[in-house]
């Protein structure tokens, strides 16, 4: 056995002796399916995910952007369509399985119990696709949108669903995944239509997908923690940190809001008022205001989020 591998392997043993330890025996449910045995492949796709966001920039700095129009629509198509599956899967799953909204368990609704879980393994293995996200905003030298909210969101939740899927792969776990799948069949069909220039002055519910997500996120605290005070079979050391986590998104999100829509509107409303006092609103004493220009200009680039 060549050395490294016999290295990897005693760390991944190291690794599944500590995890078990702290979380409990794994779903035996998943052995054996891609990416789920091993933690080591999501770490390092996360590290390299985060070394390309790092490097990536620099690496650009001195070279043309790339257009990416056309793989822009593709991607963006393929992704609506995998929302919009998942989601029409997981509906109909917890339809079937007769979920309790309040708290469902791991172990209580047989096959739809499996139909969820085979949904929700293709929920986890959406968010490595989605790191091409923050990738086609680096080749478009569109740096100003890999925010900490994006490259958090993006970094996080690959790490997370390799944890869920483990230890607890259907169950009480469905209610985010479901709400997130609706609101990425908005996302990116819009995304996929802005990538057609013809079509942008008829995209008009941008603001509303930041605030779709922001629901999302109020409406998945109050079913987890309907878990918590109604509790079942479904660990509650799981719930809690889903409630924390989303908590995090909420500060995140409002902070990405804020930013975006109310200071651009206050932004536009003094600059108007600022041209009728002056006669000119690019000009101070004088000169052109360059720095107000370029900021204008970066914050009137429509951001995009996760």
């Amino acid at each position: 056995m060549h050395p490294l591998r016999f290295k990897m392997e005693h760390f991944d043993a190291s690794l599944s002796t500590y995890f078990r330890a702290l979380l409990g025996p794994r779903d035996t449910r998943v052995k054996g399916w891609f990416l789920l045995d091993n933690y080591i492949p999501t770490f390092v796709c996360s590290a390299i995910y985060l070394l390309i966001v790092w490097l990536g920039p620099k690496y650009m700095k001195n070279r043309q952007p790339f257009s990416c129009r056309g793989i822009l629509v593709v991607y963006n198509l393929g992704l609506t369509l995998l929302s919009l599956y998942m989601f029409y899967e997981l509906v109909t799953g917890v339809w079937e399985g007769k979920y309790n909204f309040f708290c469902q368990g791991t172990r209580s609704a047989g096959e739809s119990d499996m139909k969820v879980i085979r949904v929700l393994w293709w929920y986890y293995f959406s968010k490595l696709i989605e790191f091409m996200d923050t990738f086609f905003f680096i080749l478009r030298k569109n740096n100003h949108q890999i925010t900490v909210l994006h490259v958090y969101h993006h970094a996080t939740m690959l790490n997370i669903w390799w944890f869920v899927m483990n230890w607890v792969p259907c169950g009480h776990s469905y209610f985010g995944a479901t709400l997130n799948s609706f609101i990425h069949v908005l996302m990116y069909s819009y995304y996929g239509l802005s990538s057609v220039p013809s079509m942008r002055p008829y995209l008009w519910w941008k603001k509303y997908i930041t605030q779709g997500q922001l629901v999302q996120f109020v409406l998945t605290i109050i079913q987890t923690s309907c878990g918590v005070i109604w509790p079942c079979s479904f660990p509650l050391g799981w719930l809690y940190f889903q409630i924390g986590y989303m908590i995090s998104l909420i500060a995140l999100f409002t902070n990405f809001y804020i930013q975006t829509y109310n200071k651009k509107g206050a932004s536009r409303r003094k600059e108007h008022l600022k041209g009728h006092q002056n006669g000119s609103m690019t000009a101070v004493n004088g000169h052109t205001n360059n720095f107000a220009s370029l900021e204008n200009s970066v914050t009137s680039r429509k951001q995009r989020k996760d």
